[in-house]
């Protein structure tokens, strides 16, 4: 009888795995987290992780402001998932009249029917913790233009440069430092 030969292996499983390349440079920084924000949102069930992402973009800046996916909850069958939003108390009867269109643009999102129910969960305008339901940034302050005073003091500054580029550089530097000393001291009266 011949000796047996052993089971031969493919070249795939021969060959030793290689850890992925990175670029050399910079990296944006979606490709660097992709990976796990791909394992977070399928924990939560978010087959499409473009649907956390890119909340905004989906269903729109309005309905966007007034909440965000949690979760999506598959059924037995497998076959009309259920999508979780939180919305805020006061938010959730707008929110509720536009669940049909919410419900559509996120099947569009997947390409296909994935989510059949879209359903809501509220809760206070600050959230269980601090800061954890905060659904769009804080409005940036408007900048107050500078007291004449100080405008007059800035260009005093910058008087005698020839180059106009430099000159309202340093006259937009003189006003931010005088703007601020001028804050300092008043902030020290009052």
């Amino acid at each position: 009888m011949p000796p047996k030969k052993p089971p031969r292996k493919s070249a795939a499983s021969a060959a030793p795995k290689t850890p992925s390349r990175r670029m050399r440079g910079f990296e944006p920084a979606a490709k660097l987290l992709q990976d796990r924000i791909r394992t977070v949102g399928e924990t939560r069930g978010f087959a499409v992780s473009r649907l956390l992402t890119h909340w905004s973009e989906v269903v729109g800046a309005d309905i966007a402001a007034q909440s965000r996916p949690v979760k999506i909850g598959y059924a037995k069958g497998g076959f009309g998932a259920t999508l979780t939003l939180l919305v805020q108390g006061a938010s959730a009867p707008m929110v509720q009249m536009q669940l049909p269109q919410i419900r559509d643009k996120v099947n569009a999102c997947y390409g296909y029917n994935a989510i059949s129910r879209v359903v809501l969960t509220q809760t206070a305008p600050t959230g269980f913790a601090e800061g954890q339901a905060q659904f769009t940034p804080a409005p940036k302050a408007v900048p107050v233009p500078p007291s004449p005073e100080i405008r007059a003091a800035a260009q005093a500054t910058a008087d005698g440069l020839h180059d106009p580029d430099l000159r309202t550089a340093l006259e937009t530097l003189a006003q931010n430092v005088l703007t601020r000393s001028a804050r300092r001291a008043a902030h020290k009266k009052g």
